[in-house]
């Protein structure tokens, strides 16, 4: 997945995934905003698993024995 980063005027940066809607997060380097936006987005991809929402990026992670 793919993360945007954009650093503000007042130093803050913004890391973002577009492909998950809302997974947005604001840190004060960039290193912490990528970390931070990483873990939001495992943390809304292991949400949806749990509810049976389809992740078609993870269809080819993992596979199943024939």
């Amino acid at each position: 997945m793919r993360i945007e980063l954009e650093k503000e005027d007042d130093d803050r940066w913004i890391a973002e995934v577009p492909e998950l809607p809302g997974v947005i997060v604001y840190a004060q380097n960039r290193e912490s905003a990528v970390a931070k936006v990483e873990a939001l987005a495992l943390r809304v991809l292991a949400e949806r698993l749990e509810n049976d929402e389809a992740i078609p990026e993870l269809n080819s992670f993992f596979t199943l024995p024939a």
